[in-house]
């Protein structure tokens, strides 16, 4: 009695038997971390630039709250949503938190603006402790890009870093640390505008413009057109793992 037998090979096996009855629908999407950098950018430069003294006064949070809380918050939320369909677990954590956090912000400063609640004089413990979570997190993140671009990379530092520099001025105080934050998260934003822009420039040409330190040396070389119509590595995202 001949017997069926399972090989890596497919020929005879249980493997042909599957891949003659199984249909695989592909839906690639664009990549979620365009929206979810741009989002991000755009708020904490904002928010930022208030920080470290470059404009503002008494009212400012009241005005930038409706932009923190759509922009960066529901734009970088959707993405981070949207990069789970992308697999890509880095992305999803990230942009998930962060857009969190921005929804959040824009709840709390609209209470202020509303009256209903009053924001401390001095320091504001509470919120510093928002930032000591955000801080921690995104550094474990920073440490996860490292395995996929210095770009990210770039992006997540300066976050982290500036994240606690702000934790330490809501929980002690200091105009210092205030506007030393804002200043480390001015760059973490101009870094994630550059990433989000290298990745617009490489799905909407067909190859690498700006280069983001990727792990592999092809690409990174302007002009490479490392992203191929049909594979199954480097396909759209949805296709293969990350973005």
């Amino acid at each position: 009695m001949a017997t069926q037998t399972t090989g890596r090979n497919g020929s005879g096996t249980e493997l042909e038997e599957w891949r003659d009855h199984t249909r695989v629908f592909l839906q690639p999407i664009a990549a979620p971390s365009i929206l979810g950098l741009y989002g991000f950018a755009a708020a904490t430069f904002m928010v930022a630039a208030h920080l470290a003294g470059w404009y503002g006064g008494k009212a400012t949070p009241e005005y930038l709250f409706p932009f923190a809380a759509m922009f960066g918050g529901v734009a970088q939320f959707a993405a981070g949503m949207w990069a789970f369909r992308a697999r890509d677990a880095l992305a999803s954590a990230i942009h998930s938190m962060w857009g969190a956090f921005w929804i959040a912000f824009g709840i709390l400063f609209l209470l202020v603006a509303t009256g209903d609640l009053a924001v401390p004089t001095g320091t504001w413990p509470e919120f510093g402790y928002w930032f000591l979570t955000l801080g921690a997190i995104t550094g474990a993140g920073a440490l996860a890009s490292l395995a996929q671009n210095l770009g990210i990379t770039a992006v997540l530092v300066p976050l982290s870093v500036g994240s606690i520099l702000l934790a330490v001025f809501y929980l002690i105080g200091g105009t210092g640390w205030e506007h030393t934050a804002g200043w480390v998260l001015i760059a973490s934003a101009i870094c994630a505008f550059y990433v989000a822009t290298a990745m617009l420039m490489k799905s909407t040409y067909g190859r690498v413009i700006l280069p983001l330190g990727e792990p592999k040396r092809e690409a990174n070389k302007p002009g490479a057109q490392f992203t191929r119509v049909i594979e199954f590595e480097r396909g759209e995202p949805g296709v293969k793992q990350g973005q």
